[in-house]
C-alpha cells in the first residue's frame, strides 16, 4: 500500500512539474521530411475544384496545384486554398492554448470549430497565433479549417512581397502549424539582452498575473549546469513586462568565431510552486555601429563577408528542413563567412538557431522589394518579426525592407521590442551611419575608400549571374574594402540559384530565365568555382601566394585577418609532393614529405612570416600543399605552389624507339611528314596542320596554331630536313601582330613546337589556337591549376595537381554538373586530350600557361549586354598567355577593377614552346 502511494505521488509530482512548461502539439508536420496530409481544395490552376489531400507544411504549387509566379510575371494567379484538418484536444483544464502558424502564404483566416480565431493574418513570413481556449471542444475532435489567399487583400502586401519582386512568389501554409498549451499565468514572451561586459538585462511579458507571483531567472550552461545563483523579482502588475537584472564574472562571449551560447530558465512562482517555466538560449555579447569608425562585436572591428540567402529549395519552395539549414550554413562556413543576410524576409527560427550554434553574423530583414508595407500592417510585422528573433546573438542588424521598399514611419518599432537597440538600417541607401550601395562598381569602392565617412557594407554586390560575378573581381574589391577606414565588408548576391523543379513540365529545372541562377551554389547546393575563390580571398588565414624557385627560404608571409582568433589558435601542416606522368592511370600525387610549422603567436590583425622548416631537398619536388586550420580544427584553406618547372616535367617525357627516317611526301595542297609510323598533315597554303594519321586511325586536330583573335596572312612556308630531323617553319603577318611557327620532328620524340609573336593593342586573350572536333572530345587530364575552371578576375581558388574530368556540357546556373568542362584552365603543363580516335598529349615549356578548352555553350536565357559572357577565340583548343575576364550581370568587366581589364599587347615579342605526343 506505501509501495503504490509514493508511486502515486511520484506520478503527480512529475505530472505536475511537466505541466508548467509549454506543451507543443504539433498539427502539421515539422518540416519538408516530416509531414502531415491535410484536406485541401485549390480554387485554381491545377488540380482545382475539388477536395483531395495536401502534405502540410508544403507550398501548393510544388504539390502539383495552382499556378508557378516569378515576382516579375505580369499575369499573376489569385489561387485560394482551402484547408481542413480535424485534431483531439485533450482537458488541458485551468490551461490557455494557442494555435501557431510559423508562416503562411499569405492572407489567412483560421477557423476552429466553425468560429474564427482571430483577425485575418496578412503577411507572408511571420508567426502569428491565435488564443483559441474557449473555441475548443476538451476530450474530443475538433476542425480547423483554414482559408490561405496567395494574394494579399492588402495591395501594400502585394507589393512588398509578390509585385515585381525578384524572387518565386508561392502559396501555402509553408512553415509548421501547432497548439501552444501554457499556464493559465504564463510567460508570452521574454527579450533578452546579455553584453560582453557580463551584464544582463531580462525583460519578460507575463500574462495574467494575480499580484502574488516572483519571475526568477537561472543562467546555465547549455548542458543545464548553472552559472551563479537564480535571480528574481517580485510581479508588478502595472507594468507590461518585469525587468530583471544581473552581472556575470568574465562570461564567455558569442561571435561568429567562438559562438558561446548560454540559456537562462524563466519562472514564474507562487506560493504554492512553479506556475510556468520557460527556457532561452542566448549569447553575452555586444554589437556596436560607431558612427564614421566601424562595426564591431565585443569591441573588436569586425569586417564581415557574407551572402544573401533565399529559404529555397528546389522540390519544397520555402519549406526546408533542419538538415538543409546545417547543411547551408556549414557551407558559408566552409567558404570563409562569417555573416548572412536574409533575403528578402525572416527566415525559418530554426536557421537562427543554427547561425547561434555554429556562428554566422546575421542581418534580419522585413520583407519589401522595392516596395514598401503600409504601416498599419507594416506595425504588426516589424512586431511579429523582433518579437520572434530578438534573442538570438546572430543577429546584428534588422534590415527595414529593401532597396526601396523601407516604410520610414517603422523605423523606430524595431527599438519598441528589442532592449538591445540594434541598428535598424536601408539595404541600398546611405542611413543610419551606414553605406550600403548595392552593386558598386570599382572606381566607387575606391572612392569609397579614400572619402568615404559612413560605415561601408554592400548588402548585394558581385551579382553571381551564371558564371559572372561572385569570386569573379573579389579579389580588387576586397583589396579596396581592407583599405577602407570604415569598412565592413559585404553581402555576395547570391548564395544559391533558386531553380525550382516544375511539377508541371516534367521535372524541368526553372530559374525564371536569368532572374534566378544567380547563385555561389546551386539549388542542391552543388559548388560553382566562385565558391573556392571566395574560400581563398576570404580566408582569416591570408596568404596571397607569389611563385617559388630555388630561393625560396621556407618563408610565407602571413596575415591574421581573424577578429578574435590568435595564430597560436590554428594548425599549419605542410607536404611536399611529386605528380604521376601524363600516362600513368592514377592522378593522385606522391606524398615525399610532411610537417607541422612551430605554433606562430600572431594576434587579428597582425602580419609576420610563417617558417615551414622545410627539409633540405625540399626542391627536389614537384609541389608544395599548405593547410590551415582553424581552432575547431576543421579546414581553412590549401595553398598551393609549383615547384619543378614546365620545362623540367616536360624533359621527362619517355622517348619512344624510332622505327625509321623521316620521310615526306607532297601533293598538290597538302604536305605529309611521316615519322615513327605516323603522318602529320600540313595544308600548304595555310601552314597550318590538317590532321594527324596513325596505323590505328586519324586525330582531327587542325586548323592551326592561329594567332589567337588575330587575322593573319601567311607569307612563307619552308621544310626542310636538318640534321636528322625535318622542320617546317611558318610566319604570318597582320596590321595587329605577327607569328612565326616552327614544327621540328624528330624519330622518337614527341613533335616540338615553337613560336613567336607579337601584338599590338588590346586584347581579350593572346596566344595561339587549333581546332579539334568537340563531338569527339571524350575527357581530359591535366597537371596544372584544377579542377575548375578560371578567368583572369578570378585565379584564385584553385590547386595545383594533376586532375581528370570526362566531358561535359555544363552552363553554369542552367545545369549543374561540376566541374564544368569548357573553358580556360591555369598554369597547365600538359594536358592529354582523350578523344574517340587517338588520346594525345601536350607538354608546353612555359610557365603559367592557361589551357582553352572549346568554347562554353550560351546561356538559353542570356542577357543582351552579355557581361556574363567572356570572350573566346576562335580555335577551340588553345595555349594562351593572357585570358579574359568576366563580368557580372549588371556591369561589364571593365568596371570591376584592375585584374578585370582587357589585356594591353604592348608589342613585346612572346615565346612559347609545346609538344605533342602522339605515340604513347
Amino acid at each position: 500500500m506505501k509501495k503504490t502511494l509514493l508511486l502515486l505521488l511520484f506520478t503527480v509530482i512529475c505530472f505536475h512539474a511537466f505541466s508548467q512548461e509549454t506543451i507543443i502539439k504539433y498539427l502539421s508536420g515539422t518540416d519538408k521530411d516530416h509531414t502531415i496530409p491535410w484536406d485541401f481544395y485549390c480554387t485554381g490552376g491545377r488540380n482545382s475544384g475539388k477536395w483531395t489531400k495536401i502534405a502540410v507544411p508544403s507550398n501548393w504549387e510544388l504539390q502539383g496545384f495552382g499556378s508557378y509566379n516569378y515576382g516579375h510575371d505580369k499575369v499573376k494567379t489569385n489561387e485560394q486554398g482551402l484547408y481542413k484538418h480535424e485534431f483531439f484536444a485533450e482537458n488541458w483544464q485551468n490551461k490557455k492554448v494557442f494555435i501557431v502558424f510559423e508562416g503562411s502564404m499569405t492572407d489567412t483566416k483560421v477557423m476552429i470549430n466553425g468560429k474564427q480565431a482571430g483577425p485575418l493574418h496578412q503577411g507572408s513570413f511571420y508567426r502569428f497565433k491565435y488564443d483559441i481556449t474557449n473555441l475548443l471542444k476538451p476530450n474530443d475532435k475538433n476542425l480547423l479549417e483554414v482559408t490561405v489567399d496567395k494574394t494579399s487583400a492588402n495591395a501594400s502586401v502585394n507589393d512588398a512581397e509578390r509585385k515585381n519582386s525578384d524572387f518565386w512568389v508561392f502559396g501555402g501554409i509553408f512553415r509548421p502549424v501547432y497548439l501552444e498549451v501554457v499556464s493559465a499565468t504564463f510567460i508570452d514572451r521574454m527579450a533578452v539582452n546579455a553584453k560582453a561586459d557580463g551584464s544582463f538585462q531580462l525583460d519578460v511579458y507575463p500574462q495574467n498575473l494575480k499580484g502574488d507571483e516572483t519571475i526568477e531567472a537561472q543562467v546555465q550552461k547549455t548542458n543545464g549546469e548553472n552559472i551563479d545563483k537564480p535571480f528574481a523579482v517580485k510581479a508588478d502588475t502595472t507594468q507590461e513586462y518585469q525587468e530583471l537584472k544581473n552581472n556575470f564574472n568574465r562570461p564567455l562571449l558569442w561571435s561568429a568565431e567562438f559562438p558561446n551560447l548560454y540559456q537562462v530558465i524563466v519562472t514564474i512562482k507562487n506560493k504554492q510552486g512553479i506556475i510556468h517555466s520557460v527556457k532561452q538560449k542566448f549569447g553575452f555579447r555586444t554589437v556596436e555601429l560607431r558612427t564614421n569608425d566601424g562595426f564591431y562585436i565585443n569591441g573588436a572591428k569586425i569586417i564581415m563577408k557574407g551572402s544573401d540567402r533565399h529559404s529555397f529549395w528546389p522540390e519544397t519552395g520555402r519549406t526546408l528542413s533542419h538538415n538543409i539549414h546545417l547543411m547551408d550554413v556549414r557551407l558559408m562556413k566552409q567558404m570563409n563567412m562569417n555573416a548572412v543576410r536574409m533575403s528578402h524576409y525572416p527566415p525559418d527560427r530554426d536557421f537562427l538557431d543554427v547561425c547561434d550554434s555554429l556562428g554566422l553574423y546575421v542581418l534580419d530583414e522585413l520583407t519589401g522589394w522595392q516596395a514598401k508595407y503600409d504601416t498599419i500592417v507594416g506595425h504588426k510585422l516589424v512586431k511579429e518579426l523582433v518579437v520572434r528573433d530578438v534573442n538570438h546573438p546572430s543577429i546584428v542588424f534588422w534590415d527595414n525592407g529593401n532597396e526601396g521598399g523601407w516604410n520610414r514611419g517603422l523605423d523606430n518599432d524595431y527599438a519598441l521590442y528589442d532592449p538591445q537597440k540594434r541598428t535598424v538600417i536601408h539595404p541600398w541607401e546611405k542611413f543610419n551611419g551606414t553605406d550600403t550601395k548595392h552593386y558598386p562598381d570599382y572606381n566607387y569602392m575606391v572612392k569609397a575608400a579614400t572619402t568615404g565617412q559612413e560605415v561601408f557594407f554592400p548588402t548585394e554586390f558581385m551579382h553571381g549571374l551564371y558564371d559572372g560575378g561572385a569570386g569573379a573581381a573579389l579579389d580588387d574589391f576586397w583589396d579596396q574594402m581592407m583599405k577602407h577606414p570604415h569598412g565592413a565588408g559585404g553581402f555576395i548576391w547570391a548564395f544559391l540559384d533558386e531553380a525550382i523543379i516544375r511539377t508541371d513540365k516534367n521535372g524541368i529545372y526553372d530559374a525564371d530565365g536569368n532572374h534566378a541562377p544567380d547563385g555561389i551554389v546551386g539549388p542542391h547546393r552543388e559548388k560553382e568555382a566562385s565558391f573556392y575563390t571566395i574560400k581563398e580571398i576570404w580566408s582569416p588565414v591570408y596568404i596571397n601566394p607569389q611563385p617559388i624557385d630555388r630561393t625560396f627560404t621556407g618563408k610565407i608571409p602571413v596575415e591574421n585577418r581573424y577578429a578574435f582568433t590568435n595564430f597560436s589558435q590554428c594548425t599549419f601542416k605542410w607536404k611536399l609532393v611529386k605528380f604521376p606522368s601524363a600516362h600513368d592511370k592514377t592522378t593522385a600525387p606522391i606524398v615525399k614529405a610532411t610537417g607541422t610549422p612551430a605554433a606562430i603567436d600572431l594576434k587579428p590583425g597582425e602580419k609576420d612570416m610563417l617558417n615551414l622548416a622545410l627539409p633540405l631537398l625540399w626542391s627536389k619536388n614537384d609541389a608544395l600543399y599548405l593547410t590551415a586550420y582553424g581552432p575547431d580544427k576543421k579546414e581553412i584553406f590549401t595553398w598551393s605552389w609549383a615547384i619543378s618547372t614546365p620545362a623540367a616535367i616536360a624533359k621527362r617525357i619517355i622517348p619512344s624507339p624510332a622505327k625509321s627516317a623521316i620521310k615526306t611526301e607532297e601533293t598538290g595542297q597538302s604536305l605529309i611528314i611521316k615519322c615513327d609510323g605516323i603522318g602529320y598533315y600540313f595544308d600548304k597554303s595555310t601552314g597550318y596542320i590538317q590532321k594527324v594519321v596513325k596505323p590505328s586511325g586519324t586525330i582531327s586536330l587542325s586548323g592551326g596554331p592561329v594567332l589567337a583573335g588575330i587575322n593573319t596572312e601567311r607569307k612563307t612556308f619552308d621544310h626542310k630536313s636538318f640534321q636528322g630531323q625535318y622542320i617546317v617553319s611558318t610566319t604570318y603577318e597582320a596590321t595587329a601582330g605577327a607569328l612565326q611557327v616552327k614544327w621540328t620532328f624528330k624519330p622518337g620524340q614527341p613533335v616540338k613546337l615553337e613560336y613567336q609573336y607579337i601584338q599590338q593593342g588590346a586584347a581579350d586573350f593572346m596566344g595561339i589556337t587549333f581546332n579539334y572536333p568537340e563531338e569527339k572530345i571524350t575527357g581530359m587530364k591535366w597537371l596544372g591549376r584544377g579542377p575548375y575552371r578560371v578567368w583572369k578576375n578570378r585565379l584564385k581558388g584553385q590547386q595545383f595537381g594533376v586532375w581528370h574530368k570526362a566531358y561535359n556540357n555544363t552552363i553554369t546556373g542552367e545545369t549543374w554538373k561540376y566541374p564544368e568542362f569548357k573553358g580556360y584552365h591555369a598554369e597547365v603543363n600538359w594536358v592529354v586530350i582523350e578523344n574517340k580516335e587517338s588520346p594525345f598529349t601536350v607538354y608546353t615549356a612555359d610557365k603559367n600557361t592557361y589551357l582553352q578548352m572549346l568554347h562554353p555553350g550560351r546561356e538559353k536565357d542570356a542577357l543582351e549586354n552579355n557581361n556574363v559572357e567572356p570572350a573566346f577565340p576562335e580555335g577551340n583548343i588553345g595555349f594562351l598567355n593572357a585570358i579574359s575576364p568576366i563580368g557580372t550581370k549588371f556591369q561589364p568587366a571593365e568596371v570591376m577593377g584592375p585584374q578585370s581589364q582587357k589585356n594591353q599587347a604592348n608589342g613585346k615579342q612572346i615565346t612559347g614552346t609545346l609538344w605533342f605526343d602522339f605515340i604513347h
